[in-house]
């Protein structure tokens, strides 16, 4: 009997081809990186001598192209683009303007965990952000060492549920819904086994500068969640709302999201009774309630921005003068030590 000849190995099957990432990491991956590239795409290349490279390398200038988009060709006072351009004002050392201008250092309950009111437990969950705004508070925040997210969550959430006063837990960083959303999921799925937190709040500018963020994943987890969520996102200017940022709150919406908006008052970007009107009509009309509107918070490398508090009052006034009672966000600043927001 002549043996049936073995069969020939046949190759290991090609390995599954990984998932492309979501659309919304290629645009991230895609922002403008450079203060040049972008005044060029604006038609701005002969104001590149205004740019600061001491300022883009202490804290790099970030901006999506889609954010870009909405920015007026050729006009260096574009009040998106002061937002993020890297100037040589932000080299001026004022008196007043500090490192940690609202005390974050001093409120930290644990790593990534600043508790500074009653009732209320802030998770730095991550130091990224879609964008750079030059104003943040947080421009200088020690992002390498003060994360929740940095041992699995562990810390934060072992200081959390130590402490049945909280009954609030604020997503910021950063901007938390910069971490992918299975990361978030990983974190709502072990803040539910605390029982004293009945609230969920979120803090991010990524609805305005990529709405894309805003996807199915991200809708599903969001929907799921077994507390009340409220989103604070950040715009300052009626310019920053588009079709896609609409559609983008709109779906928040549908998933159960509360929607706010907290501003902050900056000089050459919303320092007048029709901006701050146009901000709340438009925020509004695309569904979002305006929540505050900050004074700015004094830290190194913002003075250029900063407005005067007599002249904040007066821009208030006239601001409540014109618009029905809900469409005006409360005047507010932050400061160290106080239990809330002080008003102004």
């Amino acid at each position: 009997m002549i043996p049936a000849a073995p069969l020939p190995l046949q190759p290991d099957p090609p390995p599954a081809p990984a998932s492309p990432p979501p659309r919304w990491q290629r645009l991230w991956r895609e922002a403008v990186r450079d203060p040049r590239e972008l005044l060029g795409l604006l038609g701005l290349e002969a104001a590149a001598a205004g740019v600061s490279e001491a300022a883009a390398a202490q804290f790099p200038l970030r901006v999506p192209r889609g954010f870009i988009a909405r920015m007026r060709p050729r006009d260096l006072a574009d009040p998106l683009l002061r937002q993020v351009l890297p100037l040589l004002d932000e080299g001026r050392i004022v008196p007043g303007f500090s490192l940690d201008a609202v005390g974050d250092g001093a409120a930290k309950k644990a790593d990534g965990v600043i508790q500074k009111y009653r009732g209320r437990a802030l998770l730095v969950a991550t130091g990224s952000c879609a964008v750079n705004c030059r104003y943040c508070f947080r421009r200088h925040f020690p992002y390498a060492d003060e994360t929740a997210a940095r041992d699995g969550w562990s810390a934060a959430l072992a200081a959390i549920a130590a402490d049945p006063t909280i009954d609030e837990v604020i997503l910021s960083g950063g901007d938390p819904l910069s971490l992918a959303t299975p990361k978030l999921a990983e974190l709502t799925t072990r803040l539910a086994t605390i029982p004293h937190v009945r609230r969920l709040r979120i803090h991010s500018r990524l609805p305005v500068v990529l709405p894309e963020r805003v996807d199915a994943e991200l809708l599903q987890w969001l929907s799921a969640l077994p507390w009340p969520v409220a989103v604070v996102i950040h715009a300052n200017h009626a310019n920053e709302f588009d079709a896609s940022v609409d559609a983008a709150l709109a779906a928040l919406r549908g998933a159960g999201a509360r929607l706010l908006n907290q501003a902050v008052l900056l000089r050459g970007v919303n320092d007048s009774v029709d901006a701050l009107a146009d901000l709340s009509e438009r925020s509004f009309a695309a569904g979002v309630l305006p929540y505050y509107l900050h004074q700015l918070d004094r830290v190194a490398g913002v003075a250029h921005f900063e407005v005067p508090d007599a002249e904040a009052r007066a821009l208030h006034a006239a601001l409540a003068a014109r618009l029905s009672g809900y469409l005006v966000p409360r005047l507010v600043r932050e400061v160290q030590g106080d239990s809330g927001k002080r008003p102004l």
